[in-house]
């Protein structure tokens, strides 16, 4: 399957501080893809923040972050606060945590991976990076396109962006 992020609609945060697009979210359901319910394993959105908030917490949940447009944000996590900017390393935090989020310079737009019961990660990929974990399901998160290629089958990025990879 090849999704174009910009073909999925968004839903609005609780608590008005931006938005989310769903991409992908294991098992599949018929939920809202904007609740927080939990009845998936993995979940991959795409997430404009307007405002300075709180993320929401996850309990039993696995988290990595990558801003993918603007400036960037500093997120409050519990060893301390930590700048995340386009061009960063993905950052992964415990779901426990419901960090306070502070834009750098405006929105932004993140990558965001959540897994529940499985190991994983998101690391960037630069176009021509060859593929080196050996997870089972991958997948390739296209940055200029905004497309995700789930499963990827290939071994090499066709562009810069984003693999995700799990375990189940």
């Amino acid at each position: 399957m090849i999704l174009d992020a910009d073909t999925v609609p968004p839903s609005p945060w609780k608590n008005g501080g931006g938005q989310t697009r769903e991409l992908l979210r294991l098992p599949a359901s018929g939920a809202d893809p904007g609740s927080v319910s939990q009845d998936w394993r993995l979940r991959l959105s795409l997430a404009d923040i307007t405002a300075d908030g709180p993320f929401s917490a996850f309990h039993g949940v696995r988290r990595w972050f990558a801003v993918i447009e603007g400036e960037g944000v500093v997120l409050g996590l519990a060893g301390g606060e930590r700048a995340v900017r386009r061009g960063d390393a993905p950052l992964s935090f415990d779901g426990d945590e419901a960090p306070g989020c502070r834009l750098i310079g405006g929105a932004t737009r993140d990558l965001n991976l959540m897994l529940q019961g499985l190991d994983g990660e998101l690391a960037a990929a630069p176009a021509g990076a060859a593929w080196v974990a050996a997870w089972p399901q991958r997948g390739f998160f296209e940055a200029a396109s905004r497309r995700l290629h789930w499963p990827f089958t290939g071994t090499v990025a066709p562009a810069d962006g984003w693999w995700i990879g799990c375990d189940a």
